[in-house]
């Protein structure tokens, strides 16, 4: 007897056919094998005269989905089939959440089995897991099939109605999307706070303090019994001191004097306050606090985060990586309890197993926590992992054997001092006993370490003592505007608004970003000028998709339909037909909505509007000669757009560069400049003779108002040779590149060997010693953090065409096919070993068809206008689903 168990990838395949019985054979449906028609090619012929099949849904007849196997996966489900016809038993074994159950749903109805059939699932890839698992099967959940298909035939409709209203309105090939949308106001609105905000300035004093030979900081807190005025006591939409607030607002020259009358004076301890702190461990790892806690630590991305450990599950490290539930089984507490017995001793073990419950909105207890498979854990040291699975593997193993630590035990120490009428305040904190805090500490990499730094340590004091004042200064603060938002904390943020899922956090802020409604700057997340557009027409005319609240309801809804609790079709009717539909509203709205008025973006205390064009946003005015326009640059953002830098742009265009003055060599004139990429110095004008002249970037910490002639000359000097390498006599220069100031160490037939400057280092000034240091170190590759290297994961071969190599790369997004300048990701499903030279020239050559066909879209839109009403619809339904 021979059964067939299909699972989504052949990583899991692997791992789970060392588990099963030989006479098992395991294959891999490389994910999905079914879905809604991306493209007109797609649909079937008998269908393509049917107007509901461009949207893939056809809503007149009880919302039906038009499901098909992409052209990708015709050779996938081929081969399923043949394989079946020599089985006696099939087992479906995909994962165990919604999207698992809807796999295995899709390949029931494809391969129509003859067959007994049974469902199978487990949520880690171990021995006992797996043979429990086939102690259990069971059939398809439909309930839960039914919510899966739900969501995507939402998702669909509210993509593929108003994306093309958006299209229309402000710029082709924007998108709009149930969560993504939501996603976007977020950080829209975020940006509205910073922008504004209003900067307010405060001093106070802080001293250094000496008792027994200990020294202790000490800061202002009160004059003459008021408090003195923090940030916190600011409005930040005025910058002032918020209306009823009782407290004392120091300037710089109060403070200073202040400081002066002190000095000298007798310091008096008046007050002294313990106080016992007991901090538990955090819960094990969710999908959402896996990926906030990787963002924080490992400077990972969600889909980063989501692609490792979907490896890591795949290879039997880690149970199932897509779950919101905290709950360990007996078996894991177990684990995790030996686990801190062996490695920190009984003291550190809590004194009873710990469970935990589930805080967000909305969640599953289905499944357990993320944590290290098995009956027992193996130590990072013993999985034989390395780099970013490594990491991620450490990071779960923490936070797991964490949650069966004792408590840790503080001491929080408060300090009141008095001198004159000033009053001040130290405050310490005492490490009794660290408990959890030796395995894991929240947004540390070394918990020993963070230990040292969480201490404050004061030196035994009592009141009525009298500290020496070693140092007593003036210090000068600002308020800052909100944070903006990071992958962290929008994850954190959607999760407690119970909106969308955590399984889709991953990909819905991979979408925002492609989309360009973001452009991530370090760890933050900025919406563009575009976000802001988009953001304010669905606030206007589609209020209700872009409300936290509502969408929420949705979620709530999709998951009262995977119980059985509410039913798919009369929510799908509700939400899209009827007067208050989707579908009616964008008729109705769609003739109110001014193109004009949609692609400007309001902003507050600036003339100048801001319009969103087809190269990109640019502002506009108006002067005595008519209107006047520039482009924005891309690394302005709309909270920092005030209007100085609007004068500046427009004066560029207007009156030409502004010029710094002549080149002390060549006397050819130098121009401070502002293109699409930000400021720069140019040498000379542009001609037939000289059409690109000499320029260079401004590094950081220059600007417009602060550039002198004397920096320019230096920036176009660059790059400037420092030296010779005494060891090899080559030459040492430093320069300004993509990235950053540099210095490079130029071995001709051996290469060039780069290190970015670090904080403190000026490209302008630096000298042959110091470039000496930097190239002493060991070199980093860019994004480290994220174990990023220019070395092919695997070289596939040559390209046929042109001998240019084709090999794969790990990039930030997950592995990806690259050859020239095309780029082309891995199918969902497949692995780095999959991939051969034959199956990465088909994704190059898909890759390459795509761009061509949207080049050509582009251009048929202004050729359509000459035809005919009919053949115009015709002609953009078409073009519609294609661009999708």
């Amino acid at each position: 007897m021979t059964t067939l168990v299909i699972v989504e990838s052949p990583t899991k395949a692997r791992t789970i056919r060392n588990y099963l019985p030989s006479h098992y054979r395991v294959e891999a449906s490389m994910g999905h094998v079914r879905d809604l028609p991306q493209s007109a090619t797609e649909i079937p012929a008998s269908l393509k005269d049917e107007k509901w099949a461009q949207l893939g849904v056809n809503v007149e007849s009880n919302f039906e989905p038009l499901y098909v196997v992409p052209k990708a996966k015709k050779k996938v489900v081929q081969q399923l089939k043949e394989a079946l016809k020599e089985a006696d038993e099939l087992v479906l074994a995909t994962d165990e959440d919604r999207e698992g159950e809807s796999i295995s749903w899709h390949l029931l109805q494809l391969l129509k089995p003859k067959v007994p059939t049974k469902r199978m699932v487990f949520h880690e890839i171990t021995k006992e897991a797996i043979q429990k698992a086939l102690r259990n099967c069971r059939s398809i959940h439909e309930p839960l099939v039914q919510a899966q298909e739900t969501r995507r035939i939402l998702d669909r409709l509210v993509g593929y109605t108003l994306s093309p209203l958006l299209w229309k309105k402000i710029a082709f090939g924007l998108s709009a999307g149930r969560v993504q949308s939501v996603a976007v106001r977020l950080l829209v609105n975020k940006e509205r706070q910073r922008r504004a905000f209003r900067q307010g300035s405060y001093w106070d004093l802080k001293a250094l303090l000496e008792q027994e030979k200990s020294p202790f900081d000490a800061k202002l807190v009160t004059l003459a019994g008021t408090k003195v005025a923090t940030g916190s006591d600011f409005d930040p939409n005025t910058g002032q001191i918020i209306e009823g607030r009782n407290v004392r607002l120091l300037n710089e020259t109060e403070a200073r004097e202040l400081r002066e009358r002190l000095l000298d004076k007798t310091w008096t301890v008046t007050e002294l306050e313990e106080r016992p702190v007991t901090r538990k461990p955090s819960a094990p790892f969710t999908t959402s606090t896996l990926q906030q806690e990787a963002n924080r630590k490992l400077r990972l991305g969600a889909r980063e985060t989501m692609r490792i450990a979907q490896n890591l599950y795949e290879q039997g490290f880690i149970t199932y990586m897509r779950t919101d539930s905290v709950h360990l089984s007996e078996q894991a507490i177990a684990a995790a309890r030996s686990c801190v017995e062996e490695k920190y001793g009984t003291q550190y073990l809590s004194p009873k197993p710990r469970q935990y419950n589930t805080k967000s909105k909305g969640a599953q207890e289905a499944h357990e926590a993320i944590r290290p498979a098995g009956s027992t854990f193996r130590t990072p040291k013993q999985t034989g992992l390395a780099a970013q699975e490594l990491a991620l593997y450490d990071l779960i193993w923490k936070r797991t054997v964490a949650s069966q630590m004792a408590d840790s035990q503080q001491t929080m120490i408060a300090v009141g001092l008095q001198v004159e009428e000033a009053g001040f305040r130290s405050t310490g904190k005492r490490i009794d006993f660290p408990g959890f805090l030796r395995a894991y500490v929240e947004g540390s990499d070394d918990p020993d370490a963070a230990l040292e730094d969480q201490e404050v340590i004061l030196p035994p004091l009592k009141v009525g003592d009298h500290p020496n004042c070693k140092e007593l200064e003036a210090v000068g603060h600002e308020t800052q505007p909100p944070a903006r938002y990071t992958e962290a904390s929008l994850v954190k943020t959607l999760e407690s608004e119970g909106i969308g899922r955590p399984s889709t956090y991953a990909s819905i802020i991979g979408t925002i970003i492609d989309r360009g409604y973001v452009q991530p700057n370090g760890n933050a997340l900025v919406p563009t000028f575009t976000a802001f557009a988009v953001t304010g027409l669905l606030e206007q005319y589609f209020p209700n998709l872009v409300d936290n609240s509502f969408t929420s309801k949705m979620e709530q809804t999709l998951d009262e339909i995977s119980t059985g609790e509410a039913k798919s079709l009369p929510y799908l009717q509700k939400f899209y037909l009827g007067e208050q539909g989707l579908e009616t509203q964008v008729k109705e709205q769609e003739g109110l909505i001014d193109p004009n008025q949609a692609r400007t973006v309001e902003l507050d205390n600036l003339d100048a509007k801001v319009r969103i064009g087809r190269y990109g946003p640019y502002i506009e005015t108006e002067n005595g000669d008519g209107r006047v326009s520039a482009s924005i640059p891309k690394d302005l953002t709309p909270a920092e757009l005030d209007p100085e830098q609007v004068e500046t742009l427009l004066r560029q265009k207007t009156e030409g560069p502004e010029k710094l003055g002549l080149h002390p060599e060549t006397g050819e004139p130098i121009y401070i400049m502002v293109g699409s990429y930000g400021p720069y110095v140019q040498l000379g004008e542009a001609s037939e003779d000289n059409k690109k002249p000499k320029r260079a970037s401004l590094t950081k910490g220059l600007n417009v108002e602060n550039i002198t002639l004397e920096i320019a000359v230096g920036l176009l000097s660059l790059p400037r040779e420092l030296g010779l390498h005494p060891a090899t006599g080559c030459k040492i220069q430093a320069g300004l590149g993509r990235f950053g100031p540099y210095i490079v160490h130029n071995q001709g037939k051996e290469g060039k060997d780069y290190r970015s400057l670090k904080a403190g280092d000026d490209v302008l000034t630096i000298t042959l010693e110091r470039a000496l240091e930097l190239l002493a170190q060991p070199k980093k590759t860019r994004g480290s953090s994220r174990s990023q290297t220019k070395t092919p994961l695997k070289e596939l071969g040559s390209h046929p065409d042109n001998e240019e190599p084709v090999n794969i790369y790990d990039g930030p997004y997950g592995p990806y096919v690259k050859h020239g300048k095309t780029n082309a990701s891995l199918p969902e499903g497949k692995q780095v070993e999959d991939i051969t030279l034959e199956i990465a020239l088909e994704l190059l050559a898909a890759k390459e068809a795509t761009k061509k066909s949207s080049s050509k879209s582009r251009k048929s839109t202004t050729s359509s206008k000459s035809k005919t009403s009919s053949t115009t619809k015709k002609t953009t339904a078409k073009k519609s689903t294609k661009t999708k």
